[in-house]
C-alpha cells in the first residue's frame, strides 16, 4: 500500500501514479518523456471567456470541501482515480500537502481543481466543470493564486488540448526535471494568501494580456 510519504518522494523524483480504471485497487508510477506545464499567473482567456468573468456571479472558494473536488473529479466514465488514490489524496490534504479550488456561479457548484504541492510546485490532478466555463474559471483564478503565493511551477502531468488553448505547453522529461529541481529548493504556502474576487481576476488578467 503506497503511504503519503511515499507518494511526495515520488513527485519529487519526477514521477506520479494512476490507476488503469476506478475499480482497479493497483497504481501504476507514470514517467512520460514529456510532461504538461501551465504558466503560473499568465494563462491565456478567451474573449468570451472574459465576457463570462466580467458579467459577474462567478467565485472562487479555497478548500471549503477538499473530498468533494476530488469525487466529483472521479466521477465520470473513465477515471483514473481509484478509492487508494482518494485516501492518499484525503491525507496529503490533511497534512496540508494537498488544496483544491471550488469554483462557483451565483453560490452553485460550478467546477473546481485539486492538486498537490511540494515546495513551490503545484501538481494538478484534475478538475471538474459542472457549468460551462467552469473548469476553465478554475484554471484561471489558480494559476493567479498560484503566483500570488509565490509558486514557480504548474505541473499538469499530460498536456490537453483544453489545456493547450489557455496556455499549456509541453517541455522534454529533462527539462521539466530541471524545473522541478528549482522548485523544490523554494518553499511556497497554498494558503499564504486569499483567493482574489472575480474582479481582481478580471483586472490582473485584462491588465496583463
Amino acid at each position: 500500500m503506497l503511504t503519503p510519504a511515499q507518494l511526495l518522494s515520488g513527485y519529487a523524483r519526477g514521477v506520479f501514479p494512476m490507476a488503469e480504471r476506478a475499480d482497479d485497487p493497483h497504481l501504476h508510477w507514470f514517467d512520460p518523456p514529456v510532461r504538461g506545464v501551465l504558466p503560473v499567473g499568465k494563462i491565456h482567456a478567451s474573449r468570451s471567456l472574459l465576457r463570462d468573468l466580467r458579467r459577474g456571479g462567478w467565485s472562487a472558494h479555497l478548500n471549503t470541501d477538499f473530498d468533494r473536488i476530488v469525487a466529483a473529479c472521479a466521477d465520470r466514465r473513465e477515471t483514473w482515480i481509484n478509492a487508494p488514490l482518494r485516501r492518499l489524496y484525503h491525507d496529503l490534504h490533511q497534512a496540508e500537502h494537498a488544496h483544491a479550488i471550488e469554483i462557483r456561479y451565483e453560490n452553485q457548484f460550478a467546477g473546481g481543481i485539486f492538486g498537490v504541492t511540494l515546495g513551490s510546485a503545484f501538481f494538478g490532478e484534475s478538475m471538474v466543470s459542472a457549468r460551462t466555463n467552469g473548469s476553465k474559471m478554475a484554471l484561471l483564478w489558480t494559476s493567479r493564486h498560484l503566483a500570488r503565493c509565490g509558486f514557480t511551477l504548474f505541473d499538469t502531468q499530460f498536456l490537453t488540448p483544453h489545456l493547450e488553448r489557455m496556455g499549456g505547453r509541453d517541455i522534454p522529461r529533462l527539462v521539466y526535471r530541471q524545473h522541478l529541481a528549482n522548485a523544490l529548493r523554494t518553499d511556497a504556502n497554498f494558503r499564504a494568501c486569499p483567493l482574489p474576487d472575480s474582479g481582481q481576476i478580471w483586472q490582473e488578467i485584462t491588465q496583463t494580456s
